[in-house]
């Protein structure tokens, strides 16, 4: 079994040392293992885990909804539980999305006004 030092995961997956252990503490991802002496080493599926939560940051999940979609995907959670909950989460994505266009043309308008 291939494991990460911490370094590597964070170099793997984009994140700092800091937001691997924010994540483990928080319950998103783990429980981690340690060597004897106490370090962290991370698996792949460490690893996959870390993505998976990262890009959900990304597409503006918080913390509490992580913690709920962690939740479901390692509890007996249905599928259509699952689907429910990302169909809602991309519903506010899509109104994310229309707020920030709307604002990208006023700041066109604005630009296109000063130019």
């Amino acid at each position: 079994m291939t494991s990460h030092t911490p370094a590597a995961a964070a170099d793997r997956t984009g994140v700092s040392i800091d937001t691997l252990r924010y994540y483990e503490r928080e319950g998103l991802i783990g429980p981690i293992h340690r060597t004897v002496g106490g370090r962290r080493q991370y698996t792949e599926d460490d690893i996959f885990w870390i993505g998976l939560v990262t890009c959900f940051r990304d597409a503006g999940l918080g913390i509490a909804d992580l913690r709920a979609f962690v939740a479901m995907l390692r509890a007996e959670h249905s599928a259509q539980d699952r689907v429910t909950f990302l169909r809602e989460r991309r519903a506010d994505l899509e109104r994310r999305v229309a707020a920030l266009r709307r604002a990208m043309e006023v700041l066109d308008d604005k630009i296109a006004y000063y130019s």
